[in-house]
């Protein structure tokens, strides 16, 4: 394993702009690296290495010309595939999209390779983002780096492997129920779900339209930071963008202090379900929080017993309605069209075979949660139990004075691939912490807190902000990053195993 790729993203850029590397030969080493490792994690679907090394090349001519780079510049990135590229593909993880070559770029994509970030590659996720394991990828599911028998969380288990494997030292996600935090806390790395609409959703394939957020994952609080900063922004294609300024996420990155924060820790995650190892992990970075001079208090959230509940009657809706456009009418896959059978017989075919089992799952809920006689009923109440969650973030950071609530991020640590595939509601589970934010539309990060003493397998520590107070997360998780590096002597991924 060559030095460059140990480098944070922080520290490959600086070496970049003075010149003592090069963007090419920071590309070559990472793709280097994917040749060697990839095949056993599998965090990759497509690997453009000609487009990454062309990227490469531009950032050294710019350099070369005096032209002023970017924060990010000549970085690597790994990039979810549910983001469109233009003349590479983008599957969604799904057999429906497969070989797909988009026109045009999403906006995240445009913002990237306007900050000069190398783009290697589009990593592997459950299909259509739905799943909290990448086992539901069409593509075969992703290793966990820590252990490859093991999930490395979902939807973007690809971006988080690619991340602990050091393939990539960023990567982007994308959270509707906790697909960003997840795969952070399970690797042992950091992932930060954006207020909703802080970054666009502009040719990002949609899950769920309310609930969907792209977002930065990285290997330190500051490189995460550095990657929100250049995608985040007001987008006029996106009509649920937010137009107000970015928060000052970098610069709370870099002066990490909790001394005088209020610090809220949610009543309702722990208890029956949780691992002891998990809990153990997080009463220590509650103690750690009090010693660095947080004060920290109980938080009584009642609604969230019923966020689970909720999310999965909302999401399954949203996805019904979103995926009616694969019809195999106009883009993708396309079966039976052999001149003897009707459009709707074509449509049904290609559906049958171009969505997984999960897909199926969610698109038959959807559709009756939505049906005539059940709206109300099931659709119509999720949403009044929606209201009742953000009325309860809004009383804690409200009246109740918090700065920053905080909880495990996951109730366990990663479970072996295959465990949990035959039984939707263990998988579904995994996502008990992080939907509550998803549902409110606030920020959230998740960031290595320790191994659990079970099984020697990362756990996470979650941070929840109000919206719009993204930078909260960067100044709490920086301070708490410091000081369990400092107690450690090193970060946690030093401690995973060597591939």
């Amino acid at each position: 394993m060559t030095d460059l790729i140990k480098l944070t993203a922080a520290e490959i850029a600086a070496k970049i702009a003075s010149g003592e590397v090069t963007a090419v030969q920071v590309t070559e080493a990472h793709l280097a690296r994917i040749e060697a490792v990839d095949e056993k994690v599998h965090a990759f679907l497509h690997v453009d290495r000609e487009g990454a090394l062309a990227q490469a090349r531009e950032v050294d001519a710019k350099r070369e010309r005096g032209e002023k780079l970017g924060p990010l510049a000549g970085v690597p990135l790994a990039l979810k595939d549910i983001f469109t590229t233009k003349g590479i593909p983008t599957t969604v993880g799904s057999k429906i999209l497969e070989g797909w070559i988009p026109p045009y770029d999403a906006t995240l994509t445009r913002k990237l390779k306007e900050a000069d970030v190398v783009i290697l590659g589009k990593t592997n996720m459950d299909e259509f983002a739905m799943g909290s394991s990448t086992e539901n990828s069409a593509y075969g599911p992703t290793g966990n780096p820590w252990d490859l028998t093991k999930i490395p969380g979902g939807s973007g288990g690809g971006s988080s492997a690619a991340l602990a494997s050091y393939e990539a030292p960023l990567a982007i996600g994308t959270d509707t129920g906790g697909s960003i935090r997840q795969p952070a806390a399970v690797t042992g790395t950091v992932g930060v779900k954006p207020t909703y609409g802080a970054v666009s959703r502009y040719g990002m394939v949609a899950f769920s339209s309310s609930l969907d957020q792209g977002g930065p994952c990285a290997r330190t609080v500051l490189d995460a930071a550095l990657l929100h900063e250049a995608i985040a922004g007001h987008d006029p294609l996106d009509s649920t963008s937010i137009d107000a300024p970015v928060p000052p996420v970098v610069e709370a990155a870099r002066n990490g202090d909790v001394k005088g924060m209020r610090v809220g820790v949610v009543k309702q995650f722990r208890g029956e379900g949780y691992q002891a190892g998990v809990l153990q992990r997080f009463d220590e970075s509650v103690e750690l929080l009090k010693e660095l001079g947080a004060e920290v208090v109980e938080v009584d959230c009642p609604s969230f017993d019923l966020a689970l509940a909720a999310y999965y009657l909302i999401a399954p809706s949203e996805c019904s309605s979103n995926l009616a456009r694969f019809d195999a009418m106009r883009y993708g896959l396309r079966v039976g069209d052999d001149g003897t059978k009707s459009a709707e017989e074509v449509t049904a075919l290609t559906r049958e075979a171009g969505f997984g089992d999960e897909v199926k799952r969610r698109v038959i809920l959807g559709t009756y949660a939505l049906s005539s006689g059940y709206y109300d009923a099931y659709y119509g109440s999720a949403q009044k139990v929606r209201t009742l969650i953000t009325r309860d973030f809004e009383k804690a950071f409200g009246e109740g004075g918090v700065d920053v609530l905080i909880s495990p991020t996951t109730p366990t640590t990663a479970f072996p691939i295959g465990e949990r595939a035959d039984d939707p509601m263990a998988m579904y589970l995994a996502d008990l912490c992080t939907i509550p934010t998803n549902l409110a539309g606030n920020a959230a990060m998740s960031l290595p807190c320790g191994l659990a003493p079970e099984d020697g397998m990362p756990v996470g520590l979650q941070i929840i902000a109000p919206a719009m107070a993204d930078d909260r997360l960067y100044r709490v998780g920086a301070a708490v990053e410091a000081a369990f590096n400092a107690r450690w002597g090193h970060p946690l991924l030093e401690e995973a195993p060597s591939l």
